[in-house]
């Protein structure tokens, strides 16, 4: 398994253990992904060959329905979250207001803490179906970059990852995510670039938030997804070599 090329189509589609280097993480276990629900069948039959059977989507409601998952024979669970960014932009272009950089920076901001003040539920069922079984597993948003972000930062700490090495993993999007080629809502690029693509500060404003309402990382992990002791050994016992 081992030898099989990763796919080219999702561009954001990665092995979670690529980057981590502190620890022993299982490569070919868990994988991470923009949508898939544009594959044609190379890419579908390149991704099945690496074992995966099960895929935990995080997309909103109408995200998936405009585009499906693409990959036969594998199971699909929904951990929707809707993506509240596109609807904040929207009004405010739809309003008149002109976009500039410190406003998608902003606001990427206040997303990324919603992660924690409301999906958080979202994030303890992502780990719920880690911790049933070790199956090859992709997860995955729309631009595999927010949701799924925030996801792989949580699972890489887990493990024991360094804090370096989850911000690389992190970062790795803004090499690998292919953007739209139009220019959404007439967003000019340099502010279409922020909206595309990740930042330390959005991953951050996340933590910031961890800090505030569970008083650490560690807090957060047992209070709010659920993950105590037992259910830290059983992650690195799934997903560690």
């Amino acid at each position: 398994m081992s030898a099989l090329p990763l796919p080219a189509n999702p561009s954001n589609f990665r092995d979670l253990a690529a980057h981590v280097r502190s620890v022993p993480v299982r490569p070919h276990v868990l994988f991470r992904s923009d949508h898939l629900g544009a594959l044609d069948a190379h890419d579908a039959d390149q991704i099945l060959a690496l074992g995966i059977s099960r895929v935990l989507d995080f997309r909103g409601v109408n995200e998936r329905a405009t585009a499906m998952c693409a990959l036969p024979r594998v199971q699909v669970h929904s951990l929707a979250i809707e993506p509240t960014i596109v609807q904040v932009l929207t009004q405010l272009t739809d309003a008149g207001h002109r976009l500039s950089e410190a406003d998608v920076v902003v606001h990427m901001q206040d997303t990324y803490r919603g992660f924690v003040r409301t999906s958080t539920d979202r994030f303890a069922e992502f780990f719920a179906h880690l911790l049933e079984s070790d199956a090859p597993t992709v997860f995955h948003c729309t631009a595999g970059k927010d949701r799924t972000g925030f996801a792989a930062a949580l699972m890489l700490h887990v493990l024991g990852a360094t804090p370096e090495e989850v911000m690389e993993d992190y970062l790795l999007t803004n090499q690998r995510l292919k953007p739209p080629s139009f220019a959404w809502r007439g967003l000019d690029p340099h502010v279409g670039a922020v909206l595309w693509g990740v930042r330390p500060e959005f991953l951050q404003a996340a933590f910031e938030a961890i800090d505030q309402d569970y008083g650490g990382l560690e807090g957060y992990l047992r209070d709010g997804l659920r993950i105590g002791r037992a259910e830290r050994a059983r992650l690195h016992a799934l997903y560690r070599r």
